[in-house]
């Protein structure tokens, strides 16, 4: 069975590829939005608790605000939802009592998880029809993908003029 790519050239591929790519971000925008509604969060609410939840320990929000790109302001608020929701708890460092970390509730994964399964679940039989090898491949091509993204994401923010900074601060205020 022929899906038609043999016959594409590379550079057919590769903008296929590009276009799919934005599909797929696209589609799972509208996913995460979706389950976020679900439980009552901002989309933004619910990307930077998934930060707090891939993070190895607690995070501080300066840390969440760097990870995410909101500004230290808008972080805290996101923190507060969060924690008035029952997600996320403030919690003081033990090595440093000064600082105040914010680290995931208990139930949050309870909750959220099974939004997940059943999604997993169908992922997980679509992963079964590539070979070890396809999926190695598939694999190696989306982490370089996501470097790349974080890359040009850092570069943008960098390269963010002190006007576009006032006008983003004066957006997430208002």
């Amino acid at each position: 069975m022929s899906d038609g790519t043999m016959e594409q050239t590379t550079e057919d591929l590769v903008d296929r590829l590009a276009d799919v790519g934005r599909q797929l971000g696209l589609a799972t925008v509208m996913f995460h939005a979706v389950i976020a509604e679900q439980v009552g969060l901002s989309v933004t609410a619910h990307k930077c608790l998934d930060l707090v939840a891939r993070a190895n320990g607690p995070l501080t929000v300066g840390r969440i605000a760097e990870l995410s790109g909101l500004s230290t302001g808008a972080a805290t608020g996101v923190v507060d939802q969060l924690e008035r929701q029952g997600y996320v708890r403030r919690v003081r460092d033990a090595q440093d009592r000064r600082r105040v970390l914010v680290e995931l509730c208990p139930h949050a994964i309870g909750e959220l998880g099974p939004r997940f399964g059943q999604f997993r679940s169908e992922v997980d039989k679509l992963a079964a029809r590539f070979a070890r090898d396809e999926l190695v491949t598939i694999l190696r091509f989306l982490d370089e993908a996501v470097h790349l993204l974080r890359m040009e994401t850092g570069r943008m923010r960098a390269g963010l003029g002190t006007s576009a900074r006032r006008a983003r601060r004066v957006r997430e205020l208002g």
